[in-house]
This record gives C-alpha cells, sequence and structure tokens, in this order.
C-alpha cells in the first residue's frame, strides 16, 4: 500500500496558506478521483482507496503543522505501510514559487512538520515532494509569510504547481519507479 501524506495546519483560516499547500495537492487528488477523506484516526483524516489497481492511503494530519508526524507514523503502523511506499508533500522556502522538488530522501531542512515525521518515524529515508512558495522579500517574518494567503496572482502559479505535483504522485502508484517519476517531474512549471 502507497501512502500519500499532505502537510498543513489544520483550520478554515489557514486554507490556501503558503504552509497547506500539501493539503490542497492531497484535496486535488481527492476531488479528480470523486474521493473525500471519510476516516479519523491517530490525529489524521485519511481514506484508502484502489488506484490503479493499488491500495493508497492518502492522509492530512489534524494535528499543527509541527505535530504531523503523531498522525503520519501510527496510520502507517496500523495499516502496516513500509517507509519506501510513503510521499510525503510539503511547502518549501528554499525553492521558488512555481518550483517542484521530488528527493527519494533527506533532511527536514528546517520544516518542523518533516522534523515531527522524521522524529515519529525514526528515518529520513523517504520520499518527498517539495512545493517551492519561495522566501519573504519585503522584511515579513518566516511565520507570518507561510501563513499568509497566496494571492489571485500567485494562485494562478500554484494551480499549475498542484496538478503537476498530483500528476507526479499518480505517476509514482502507477508505476512505484520513483526515480523515473523525479525525471519527469522536477524542476519549474510554467
Amino acid at each position: 500500500m502507497k501512502c500519500i501524506v499532505g502537510l498543513g495546519n489544520i483550520g478554515k483560516r489557514f486554507e490556501l496558506t503558503r504552509h497547506n499547500i500539501g493539503f490542497e495537492v492531497i484535496d486535488y487528488i481527492l476531488e479528480r478521483h470523486g474521493f473525500k477523506l471519510d476516516k479519523q484516526k491517530f490525529k489524521g483524516a485519511y481514506t484508502i482507496e484502489r488506484m490503479n489497481g493499488d491500495k493508497v492511503l492518502l492522509i492530512e494530519p489534524m494535528t499543527m503543522m509541527n505535530l504531523s508526524g503523531e498522525a503520519v507514523a501510527p496510520l502507517m503502523d496500523y495499516y502496516n505501510v513500509d517507509v519506501e511506499d510513503l510521499i510525503v508533500l510539503y511547502d518549501d522556502l528554499d525553492l521558488d514559487q512555481g518550483h517542484v522538488r521530488l528527493r527519494q530522501k533527506g533532511s527536514a531542512g528546517g520544516h518542523n512538520g518533516m522534523k515531527s515525521i522524521i522524529k515519529m518515524l525514526g528515518t529520513d529515508q523517504f520520499k518527498r515532494i517539495r512545493i517551492g512558495v519561495g522566501r519573504p522579500t519585503n522584511g515579513m517574518s518566516v511565520p507570518d509569510y507561510v501563513l499568509q494567503r497566496f494571492s489571485k496572482e500567485e494562485m494562478m502559479t500554484m494551480e499549475k504547481v498542484i496538478e503537476h505535483s498530483a500528476n507526479a504522485v499518480e505517476a509514482f502508484i502507477e508505476t512505484s519507479r520513483f526515480d523515473n517519476v523525479m525525471n519527469e517531474y522536477n524542476g519549474e512549471i510554467n
């Protein structure tokens, strides 16, 4: 079973913010296929669906961002998901907006949601899709910036990025060859 996790903060006030881009990709996949997050357990909203003949566990942690691992690790354990079948989608300040970077493994890079997942899983050896949101340029603090909603202009770019990221997830589910998916989906989205 594949496990696809989108990171974000729960609550209406965080919708469409930079920090919730992982949730946006999960929501896009759900809507595209007519799925719903119809289960809750271990601090996570989730569903198990069939995609391309494979079972897929789609999760949105119902914790705040810095506690994401408290939802992901218990659900993976409960459903006996191998860490090599995990993909986490999240915002990345070190990538310009409109860029997507897929990686097989790596550090948290300062992202608190990823720090929590790495801590709870006891490894950083899992796949991730880093979605660029850029850094603040107007002196705004990082916390204020990531909790700010995208402008209408930015959303035009991010809608393409969300679709692109969802396509990358689905390509992995279809082929199970993340190296091939990385080659095809890494880079700037126009």
